[in-house]
Protein backbone atom coordinates (compact mmCIF):
# COMPACT_ATOMS: atom_id res chain seq x y z
CA UNK A 1 0.00 0.00 0.00
CA UNK A 2 1.35 3.62 -0.90
CA UNK A 3 0.25 6.29 2.48
CA UNK A 4 1.37 9.67 3.31
CA UNK A 5 3.01 11.60 0.77
CA UNK A 6 -0.55 12.10 -1.56
CA UNK A 7 0.48 15.80 -1.35
CA UNK A 8 3.83 15.05 -3.48
CA UNK A 9 2.19 12.66 -5.34
CA UNK A 10 -0.61 14.75 -6.58
CA UNK A 11 2.05 18.30 -6.92
CA UNK A 12 4.34 15.38 -9.08
CA UNK A 13 1.30 14.06 -11.26
CA UNK A 14 -0.06 18.44 -12.01
CA UNK A 15 3.75 18.58 -13.89
CA UNK A 16 3.54 15.61 -15.76
CA UNK A 17 0.40 16.97 -17.31
CA UNK A 18 2.06 20.06 -18.33
CA UNK A 19 3.51 18.49 -21.53
CA UNK A 20 6.41 19.85 -21.23
CA UNK A 21 10.41 19.35 -19.81
CA UNK A 22 11.04 19.35 -15.66
CA UNK A 23 13.51 18.34 -13.82
CA UNK A 24 12.07 17.49 -9.99
CA UNK A 25 14.63 17.04 -7.11
CA UNK A 26 13.68 14.86 -4.48
CA UNK A 27 15.78 13.85 -1.31
CA UNK A 28 15.64 13.21 2.29
CA UNK A 29 17.20 10.73 4.70
CA UNK A 30 17.66 7.01 3.77
CA UNK A 31 14.57 5.26 4.54
CA UNK A 32 11.80 8.11 4.50
CA UNK A 33 10.22 6.92 1.25
CA UNK A 34 11.51 8.56 -1.79
CA UNK A 35 11.87 5.36 -4.15
CA UNK A 36 8.30 4.10 -3.08
CA UNK A 37 7.13 7.73 -4.10
CA UNK A 38 8.70 7.70 -7.35
CA UNK A 39 7.69 4.05 -8.30
CA UNK A 40 3.93 5.00 -7.40
CA UNK A 41 4.43 8.12 -9.87
CA UNK A 42 5.91 5.97 -12.38
CA UNK A 43 3.48 3.89 -12.82
CA UNK A 44 1.64 3.27 -16.37
CA UNK A 45 4.24 5.99 -17.59
CA UNK A 46 7.16 5.34 -20.43
CA UNK A 47 9.81 5.35 -17.54
CA UNK A 48 13.86 4.72 -17.64
CA UNK A 49 14.42 3.92 -14.04
CA UNK A 50 18.60 4.10 -13.62
CA UNK A 51 19.29 3.39 -9.89
CA UNK A 52 22.70 4.32 -9.50
CA UNK A 53 25.70 1.93 -7.78
CA UNK A 54 28.21 2.63 -5.07
CA UNK A 55 30.48 1.34 -8.06
CA UNK A 56 32.69 2.45 -10.85
CA UNK A 57 31.70 4.61 -13.87
CA UNK A 58 31.96 1.87 -16.22
CA UNK A 59 29.38 -0.11 -13.98
CA UNK A 60 27.11 2.85 -14.31
CA UNK A 61 26.99 3.25 -17.46
CA UNK A 62 26.24 -0.52 -18.07
CA UNK A 63 23.24 -0.59 -15.73
CA UNK A 64 22.29 2.74 -17.21
CA UNK A 65 22.63 0.90 -20.40
CA UNK A 66 20.23 -1.56 -19.96
CA UNK A 67 17.53 0.57 -18.36
CA UNK A 68 17.32 2.09 -21.22
CA UNK A 69 17.43 -1.01 -23.54
CA UNK A 70 14.78 -2.43 -20.81
CA UNK A 71 11.83 0.40 -21.76
CA UNK A 72 12.27 -0.45 -25.58
CA UNK A 73 12.54 -4.10 -25.37
CA UNK A 74 11.36 -5.32 -21.96
CA UNK A 75 11.10 -8.64 -22.59
CA UNK A 76 14.92 -9.10 -23.77
CA UNK A 77 17.40 -9.08 -21.18
CA UNK A 78 20.77 -8.56 -23.32
CA UNK A 79 21.60 -5.24 -23.53
CA UNK A 80 24.29 -3.02 -26.02
CA UNK A 81 25.91 -0.97 -23.81
CA UNK A 82 26.89 2.10 -24.88
CA UNK A 83 30.34 3.44 -25.14
CA UNK A 84 30.14 6.41 -23.54
CA UNK A 85 27.28 8.83 -21.38
CA UNK A 86 27.10 11.36 -23.71
CA UNK A 87 25.81 8.03 -26.35
CA UNK A 88 23.24 7.13 -23.55
CA UNK A 89 22.09 10.43 -23.33
CA UNK A 90 21.55 11.53 -26.50
CA UNK A 91 19.44 7.75 -27.22
CA UNK A 92 17.40 9.08 -24.03
CA UNK A 93 16.87 12.34 -26.24
CA UNK A 94 15.50 10.22 -28.88
CA UNK A 95 13.24 8.68 -26.79
CA UNK A 96 11.73 11.80 -25.58
CA UNK A 97 11.25 13.22 -29.01
CA UNK A 98 8.61 10.76 -29.60
CA UNK A 99 6.91 10.37 -25.95
CA UNK A 100 6.19 11.78 -22.54
CA UNK A 101 9.71 10.07 -20.90
CA UNK A 102 10.28 10.17 -17.10
CA UNK A 103 13.74 9.92 -17.12
CA UNK A 104 15.06 8.76 -13.41
CA UNK A 105 18.48 9.01 -11.53
CA UNK A 106 18.36 7.57 -8.34
CA UNK A 107 20.96 7.30 -5.93
CA UNK A 108 22.27 10.56 -8.15
CA UNK A 109 25.46 10.92 -5.39
CA UNK A 110 26.72 7.52 -6.30
CA UNK A 111 26.54 8.67 -10.30
CA UNK A 112 28.24 11.69 -9.34
CA UNK A 113 30.98 10.81 -7.53
CA UNK A 114 32.47 8.25 -9.98
CA UNK A 115 31.22 9.86 -12.92
CA UNK A 116 32.87 13.64 -12.17
CA UNK A 117 31.44 15.22 -15.42
CA UNK A 118 27.52 14.19 -15.05
CA UNK A 119 26.35 17.03 -13.37
CA UNK A 120 27.90 19.18 -16.15
CA UNK A 121 26.73 16.68 -19.11
CA UNK A 122 22.89 16.84 -17.46
CA UNK A 123 23.11 20.97 -17.66
CA UNK A 124 24.40 21.19 -20.79
CA UNK A 125 21.88 18.41 -22.09
CA UNK A 126 18.95 20.36 -20.28
CA UNK A 127 20.47 24.05 -21.52
CA UNK A 128 20.72 22.93 -25.26
CA UNK A 129 18.52 20.15 -26.01
CA UNK A 130 15.83 18.82 -23.19
CA UNK A 131 14.52 22.03 -22.47
CA UNK A 132 12.77 21.33 -26.14
CA UNK A 133 11.73 17.95 -25.26
CA UNK A 134 8.62 16.14 -23.35
CA UNK A 135 11.25 14.85 -20.60
CA UNK A 136 10.58 14.53 -17.10
CA UNK A 137 14.09 13.89 -15.50
CA UNK A 138 13.79 13.24 -11.83
CA UNK A 139 17.31 13.31 -9.89
CA UNK A 140 17.09 11.57 -6.24
CA UNK A 141 19.17 11.02 -3.33
CA UNK A 142 19.79 10.33 -0.16
CA UNK A 143 23.17 12.11 0.92
CA UNK A 144 21.56 15.13 2.02
CA UNK A 145 24.74 17.40 2.04
CA UNK A 146 25.23 16.43 -1.69
CA UNK A 147 21.72 16.93 -2.94
CA UNK A 148 21.50 20.58 -1.11
CA UNK A 149 24.83 21.70 -1.97
CA UNK A 150 25.76 19.66 -5.27
CA UNK A 151 22.51 19.40 -6.94
CA UNK A 152 20.56 22.39 -5.65
CA UNK A 153 23.28 24.72 -4.09
CA UNK A 154 24.70 28.18 -6.32
CA UNK A 155 27.69 26.41 -7.35
CA UNK A 156 26.65 23.51 -8.55
CA UNK A 157 26.24 23.05 -12.72
CA UNK A 158 22.79 21.77 -12.61
CA UNK A 159 22.02 25.14 -9.95
CA UNK A 160 18.38 26.71 -11.35
CA UNK A 161 17.72 23.61 -13.92
CA UNK A 162 15.37 22.09 -11.69
CA UNK A 163 11.55 22.98 -11.92
CA UNK A 164 10.57 21.48 -8.69
CA UNK A 165 12.40 20.25 -5.31
CA UNK A 166 10.94 18.11 -2.83
CA UNK A 167 12.68 17.01 0.32
CA UNK A 168 11.38 14.39 2.22
CA UNK A 169 10.28 14.13 6.01
CA UNK A 170 10.21 11.14 8.46
CA UNK A 171 5.84 11.20 8.65
CA UNK A 172 4.45 13.18 11.65
CA UNK A 173 3.25 11.06 14.75
CA UNK A 174 -0.53 11.67 13.29
CA UNK A 175 0.11 10.67 9.57
CA UNK A 176 1.39 7.16 10.18
CA UNK A 177 -1.19 5.87 12.44
CA UNK A 178 -2.49 4.67 8.94
CA UNK A 179 -0.35 1.97 8.79
CA UNK A 180 -1.24 0.33 12.12
CA UNK A 181 -5.28 1.74 12.08
CA UNK A 182 -6.25 -0.92 15.18
CA UNK A 183 -4.09 0.23 17.68
CA UNK A 184 -4.72 2.40 20.65
CA UNK A 185 -2.96 5.99 21.35
CA UNK A 186 -0.41 4.67 23.72
CA UNK A 187 0.82 1.54 21.32
CA UNK A 188 0.89 4.33 18.35
CA UNK A 189 2.63 6.54 20.18
CA UNK A 190 5.24 4.11 21.15
CA UNK A 191 5.46 2.88 17.52
CA UNK A 192 6.40 6.24 16.74
CA UNK A 193 8.86 6.31 19.62
CA UNK A 194 10.47 3.45 17.65
CA UNK A 195 10.46 4.19 13.99
CA UNK A 196 10.49 7.95 14.07
CA UNK A 197 7.81 7.98 11.28
CA UNK A 198 9.90 6.03 8.85
CA UNK A 199 7.76 4.21 6.75
CA UNK A 200 10.37 1.69 5.82
CA UNK A 201 10.98 0.92 9.60
CA UNK A 202 7.22 1.11 10.26
CA UNK A 203 6.94 -1.76 7.84
CA UNK A 204 9.69 -3.78 8.73
CA UNK A 205 8.39 -3.79 11.88
CA UNK A 206 5.07 -5.72 10.97
CA UNK A 207 3.07 -4.84 13.69
CA UNK A 208 -0.78 -6.81 13.12
CA UNK A 209 -2.09 -7.31 16.68
CA UNK A 210 0.76 -6.91 19.21
CA UNK A 211 3.30 -4.54 19.48
CA UNK A 212 5.28 -6.44 21.84
CA UNK A 213 5.68 -9.86 19.90
CA UNK A 214 6.09 -7.51 16.86
CA UNK A 215 9.26 -6.51 18.83
CA UNK A 216 10.38 -9.58 19.75
CA UNK A 217 9.78 -11.00 16.28
CA UNK A 218 11.74 -8.29 14.29
CA UNK A 219 13.82 -6.13 16.26
CA UNK A 220 14.97 -8.18 19.25
CA UNK A 221 15.72 -11.06 17.40
CA UNK A 222 19.37 -11.77 16.06
CA UNK A 223 18.29 -12.95 12.73
CA UNK A 224 15.48 -9.79 11.81
CA UNK A 225 16.11 -7.18 9.26
CA UNK A 226 15.88 -4.44 12.49
CA UNK A 227 18.20 -5.97 14.26
CA UNK A 228 20.89 -5.54 12.37
CA UNK A 229 19.69 -2.06 10.29
CA UNK A 230 21.87 0.39 12.38
CA UNK A 231 25.52 -1.45 11.95
CA UNK A 232 24.38 -2.20 8.40
CA UNK A 233 23.70 1.58 7.50
CA UNK A 234 26.76 2.47 9.18
CA UNK A 235 28.75 0.56 6.88
CA UNK A 236 26.96 1.38 4.49
CA UNK A 237 27.31 5.15 4.63
CA UNK A 238 30.52 5.40 6.25
CA UNK A 239 34.12 4.75 6.05
CA UNK A 240 35.14 4.25 9.40
CA UNK A 241 31.75 2.97 11.48
CA UNK A 242 33.53 1.97 14.26
CA UNK A 243 34.46 5.69 15.18
CA UNK A 244 30.73 6.82 14.09
CA UNK A 245 29.63 3.78 16.61
CA UNK A 246 31.03 4.88 19.15
CA UNK A 247 29.95 8.94 18.87
CA UNK A 248 26.20 7.33 18.55
CA UNK A 249 27.03 5.20 22.04
CA UNK A 250 28.46 8.13 23.88
CA UNK A 251 25.51 10.63 22.99
CA UNK A 252 22.80 7.67 24.26
CA UNK A 253 24.97 7.43 27.23
CA UNK A 254 24.39 10.68 28.21
CA UNK A 255 27.26 12.79 26.89
CA UNK A 256 25.43 16.06 24.66
CA UNK A 257 28.46 18.67 24.64
CA UNK A 258 30.68 18.56 21.99
CA UNK A 259 33.59 18.12 24.20
CA UNK A 260 31.82 15.45 26.45
CA UNK A 261 31.72 13.67 23.31
CA UNK A 262 35.14 13.72 22.61
CA UNK A 263 36.24 12.98 25.67
CA UNK A 264 33.97 9.86 26.18
CA UNK A 265 35.44 8.76 22.75
CA UNK A 266 38.82 9.54 23.67
CA UNK A 267 39.10 11.50 20.36
CA UNK A 268 40.27 15.17 19.97
CA UNK A 269 38.04 17.95 19.59
CA UNK A 270 38.28 19.02 16.09
CA UNK A 271 38.50 15.35 14.09
CA UNK A 272 35.34 14.55 16.81
CA UNK A 273 33.50 17.43 14.92
CA UNK A 274 33.66 16.22 11.93
CA UNK A 275 32.78 12.82 12.14
CA UNK A 276 29.78 15.19 14.15
CA UNK A 277 28.95 16.76 11.19
CA UNK A 278 28.33 13.73 8.79
CA UNK A 279 26.31 12.45 11.26
CA UNK A 280 23.88 15.61 11.17
CA UNK A 281 24.35 15.49 7.84
CA UNK A 282 22.79 12.37 7.96
CA UNK A 283 20.03 12.85 9.80
CA UNK A 284 20.74 10.73 12.75
CA UNK A 285 21.94 13.26 14.66
CA UNK A 286 20.43 16.51 15.83
CA UNK A 287 22.06 19.67 17.26
CA UNK A 288 19.76 21.98 19.66
CA UNK A 289 19.80 25.39 21.20
CA UNK A 290 17.89 26.54 23.57
CA UNK A 291 15.10 28.51 21.96
CA UNK A 292 15.74 32.24 20.85
CA UNK A 293 19.53 31.52 21.67
CA UNK A 294 22.36 31.86 19.07
CA UNK A 295 24.57 28.83 18.79
CA UNK A 296 27.03 29.04 21.09
CA UNK A 297 28.54 26.64 24.44
CA UNK A 298 24.78 26.24 25.29
CA UNK A 299 24.36 23.92 21.90
CA UNK A 300 23.95 19.67 22.49
CA UNK A 301 24.24 17.36 20.37
CA UNK A 302 21.33 13.96 20.71
CA UNK A 303 20.26 11.53 18.48
CA UNK A 304 17.85 12.79 15.83
CA UNK A 305 16.66 9.37 14.62
CA UNK A 306 14.15 7.48 16.65
CA UNK A 307 15.02 4.35 15.67
CA UNK A 308 18.83 5.30 16.49
CA UNK A 309 17.97 6.09 19.99
CA UNK A 310 15.38 3.13 20.77
CA UNK A 311 18.13 0.93 19.35
CA UNK A 312 21.09 2.17 21.17
CA UNK A 313 18.91 2.60 24.50
CA UNK A 314 18.08 -0.97 24.81
CA UNK A 315 20.19 -3.09 22.08
CA UNK A 316 23.45 -3.00 23.07
CA UNK A 317 22.57 -3.12 26.81
CA UNK A 318 20.47 -5.77 26.36
CA UNK A 319 22.86 -7.90 24.13
CA UNK A 320 23.78 -11.03 26.03
CA UNK A 321 19.98 -11.86 26.61
CA UNK A 322 18.93 -11.28 23.17
CA UNK A 323 21.46 -13.65 21.79
CA UNK A 324 20.90 -16.21 23.67
CA UNK A 325 17.64 -15.81 23.36
CA UNK A 326 16.04 -14.84 26.41
CA UNK A 327 14.61 -11.75 25.52
CA UNK A 328 11.47 -12.83 26.01
CA UNK A 329 11.49 -14.21 29.48
CA UNK A 330 13.29 -10.81 30.50
CA UNK A 331 11.39 -8.52 28.35
CA UNK A 332 9.03 -6.93 30.76
CA UNK A 333 11.84 -6.19 33.32
CA UNK A 334 15.05 -5.49 30.66
CA UNK A 335 13.04 -3.52 28.30
CA UNK A 336 9.53 -2.61 28.65
CA UNK A 337 9.58 -1.41 32.16
CA UNK A 338 11.67 2.04 31.06
CA UNK A 339 9.15 2.93 27.98
CA UNK A 340 7.90 5.77 29.92
CA UNK A 341 10.87 7.00 30.63
CA UNK A 342 12.01 6.83 26.92
CA UNK A 343 9.23 7.99 25.50
CA UNK A 344 9.60 11.56 27.52
CA UNK A 345 11.53 13.01 24.86
CA UNK A 346 9.33 11.47 22.16
CA UNK A 347 6.27 12.94 23.39
CA UNK A 348 8.00 16.46 23.81
CA UNK A 349 8.22 15.99 20.04
CA UNK A 350 4.68 15.09 19.74
CA UNK A 351 3.77 17.96 21.56
CA UNK A 352 5.51 20.53 20.01
CA UNK A 353 4.27 19.27 16.61
CA UNK A 354 0.71 18.77 17.68
CA UNK A 355 1.02 22.52 18.72
CA UNK A 356 2.82 23.18 14.75
CA UNK A 357 0.95 21.27 12.91
CA UNK A 358 -2.80 20.53 14.25
CA UNK A 359 -4.00 22.39 16.96
CA UNK A 360 -6.42 25.01 15.59
CA UNK A 361 -7.29 27.61 18.12
CA UNK A 362 -3.93 28.89 19.70
CA UNK A 363 -3.61 31.98 21.18
CA UNK A 364 -0.71 33.54 19.31
CA UNK A 365 0.69 33.07 16.01
CA UNK A 366 3.98 30.45 16.55
CA UNK A 367 7.04 30.98 14.10
CA UNK A 368 9.00 28.43 15.60
CA UNK A 369 9.15 26.00 18.96
CA UNK A 370 11.62 24.08 20.69
CA UNK A 371 13.04 23.38 24.23
CA UNK A 372 14.60 26.28 26.30
CA UNK A 373 17.41 25.34 29.27
CA UNK A 374 19.38 27.82 31.52
CA UNK A 375 20.33 28.87 34.72
CA UNK A 376 17.98 30.02 37.30
CA UNK A 377 19.83 32.72 39.39
CA UNK A 378 18.36 32.69 42.46
CA UNK A 379 17.94 28.74 43.34
CA UNK A 380 21.85 28.67 41.39
CA UNK A 381 20.27 25.31 39.35
CA UNK A 382 19.68 24.75 35.44
CA UNK A 383 15.98 24.87 34.28
CA UNK A 384 14.48 22.71 31.43
CA UNK A 385 11.00 24.37 30.23
CA UNK A 386 9.89 21.27 27.46
CA UNK A 387 7.82 23.97 24.96
CA UNK A 388 9.19 27.99 24.28
CA UNK A 389 7.00 28.93 21.10
CA UNK A 390 7.94 31.86 20.01
CA UNK A 391 5.81 34.44 18.32
CA UNK A 392 5.73 35.78 14.83
CA UNK A 393 5.60 38.94 16.17
CA UNK A 394 4.84 40.74 19.51
CA UNK A 395 6.41 39.12 23.31
CA UNK A 396 3.36 36.72 24.09
CA UNK A 397 4.84 33.46 24.41
CA UNK A 398 3.41 29.65 24.80
CA UNK A 399 4.87 27.70 27.23
CA UNK A 400 4.56 24.02 27.84
CA UNK A 401 5.31 21.08 29.86
CA UNK A 402 5.21 17.49 28.62
CA UNK A 403 4.75 14.25 31.21
CA UNK A 404 4.35 11.04 29.54
CA UNK A 405 3.47 9.30 32.78
CA UNK A 406 0.39 7.37 33.97
CA UNK A 407 -0.16 9.13 37.32
CA UNK A 408 -2.49 12.72 37.16
CA UNK A 409 -0.50 15.76 37.29
CA UNK A 410 -1.55 18.41 39.76
CA UNK A 411 -1.68 22.39 40.53
CA UNK A 412 2.44 22.15 41.59
CA UNK A 413 3.72 21.23 37.98
CA UNK A 414 1.55 24.41 36.88
CA UNK A 415 3.19 27.07 39.71
CA UNK A 416 6.40 25.64 38.44
CA UNK A 417 6.15 26.08 34.84
CA UNK A 418 4.80 29.76 35.96
CA UNK A 419 8.56 30.01 37.93
CA UNK A 420 10.19 28.88 34.61
CA UNK A 421 8.79 31.32 32.46
CA UNK A 422 9.67 34.12 35.10
CA UNK A 423 13.42 32.72 34.43
CA UNK A 424 13.27 32.73 30.82
CA UNK A 425 11.66 36.34 31.22
CA UNK A 426 11.61 36.97 27.92
CA UNK A 427 7.55 37.82 27.57
CA UNK A 428 5.54 39.83 28.65
CA UNK A 429 2.46 37.21 28.65
CA UNK A 430 2.82 33.87 28.82
CA UNK A 431 -0.04 31.47 27.81
CA UNK A 432 0.62 27.91 29.84
CA UNK A 433 -0.29 24.63 28.45
CA UNK A 434 0.41 20.87 29.87
CA UNK A 435 0.60 17.51 28.28
CA UNK A 436 -0.27 14.58 30.11
CA UNK A 437 -0.61 11.20 29.43
CA UNK A 438 -2.30 10.10 32.59
CA UNK A 439 -4.75 13.31 33.15
CA UNK A 440 -4.99 16.01 35.56
CA UNK A 441 -6.12 16.21 39.18
CA UNK A 442 -9.31 17.97 39.79
CA UNK A 443 -7.36 21.12 41.44
CA UNK A 444 -5.43 21.05 37.86
CA UNK A 445 -8.66 20.77 35.99
CA UNK A 446 -9.96 23.51 37.30
CA UNK A 447 -7.43 25.84 36.46
CA UNK A 448 -7.56 24.84 33.60
CA UNK A 449 -11.84 25.88 33.61
CA UNK A 450 -10.59 28.89 34.86
CA UNK A 451 -8.33 29.95 32.01
CA UNK A 452 -5.24 29.82 33.68
CA UNK A 453 -3.72 26.98 31.16
CA UNK A 454 -4.92 24.91 28.59
CA UNK A 455 -4.70 20.72 29.32
CA UNK A 456 -4.35 17.95 27.22
CA UNK A 457 -3.78 14.31 27.40
CA UNK A 458 -2.32 11.50 24.85
CA UNK A 459 -5.97 11.14 23.45
CA UNK A 460 -6.10 14.64 22.62
CA UNK A 461 -3.46 14.89 20.75
CA UNK A 462 -4.46 12.19 18.64
CA UNK A 463 -8.17 13.61 17.85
Amino acid sequence: MFYCREEELQKMEKRYGKNHFECVVIYGRRRVGKTSLINEFCKDKPTIYFSALNSTSKENLEELSKAIHLLQYPDTPNAPIYSSYGDALDAITELAKEQRLVFVIDEYPYLAKTEKSISSRLQHMIDHVWQYTNLYLILCGSSMSFMEYQVLGYESPLYGRRTAQFKLEALKYKEMTVFNPNLGNAEQALVYGITGGIPHYINKLDVEEDLDAALMENLFDTSSYLFEEPENLLKQELREPQIYNAIISAIAGGASRANEIATKTGMESGPCMKYIKVLLDLGILKKETPMGEKPGRKTIYTIGDNFFRFWYRFVPKNMSIISSGRIAQLYEKAVKQYYPEYMGLIFEKMCQDYLLYYASDLPIEIKEIGQWWGTDAKARKEVQIDIVGVPIEGKEYLIGSCKYKNEKIGVDELELLQHYASVFGRGEKYHYYIFSKGGFTDALLEQGRLGAVTLLTLDDIYR
